[in-house]
């Protein structure tokens, strides 16, 4: 506000910075929580607890159950490291966490067969994720 009572050029009148940072904190709190269940999911897999798996034969895209343990076990890490970063607001956080879910929604569409609706739950929060991830950096640039 100038000392008029006028806003300034390219100032927010509204509460859509804090929208944009309740989308980015939304993001960054998936991630996280992605990440972790990522995480589990490995642990379990590289254990082999055949109890808490699904196990099909006839699915394009069968791979060792170990192997899938150490895939989501990195990926988990990685996940929960952008999206404790995302916290900070850097533009690289932002893509990071874009890049990360992406291929987090990848690992989880060919995870389908060991864990079929927790893959499909995982899917939807990572979509989700570039979503806030990528509407969040949209709005600000527009509106700064």
């Amino acid at each position: 506000m100038t000392t008029t009572g006028m806003p300034r050029h390219g100032a927010r009148s509204s509460g859509e910075g804090a929208w944009v940072a309740g989308w980015t904190g939304f993001a960054g709190v998936m991630m996280i929580f992605g990440g972790v269940m990522a995480i589990f999911q490995g642990i379990a897999a590289i254990a082999k607890d055949n109890d808490v798996f699904v196990v099909t034969h006839d699915y394009a895209y069968t791979f060792n159950l170990t192997s899938w343990g150490w895939i989501h076990l990195v990926l988990g890490v990685l996940v929960v490291l952008a999206g404790a970063a995302v916290f900070g607001g850097a533009l690289w956080a932002r893509l990071t966490g874009i890049l990360l879910a992406g291929l987090a929604m990848i690992a989880n569409f060919m995870w389908l067969p060991y864990q079929p609706v927790w893959a499909i739950v995982l899917i939807a929060v990572d979509a989700f994720v570039i979503w806030a991830l990528c509407i969040g950096a949209g709005r600000r640039a527009r509106t700064d």
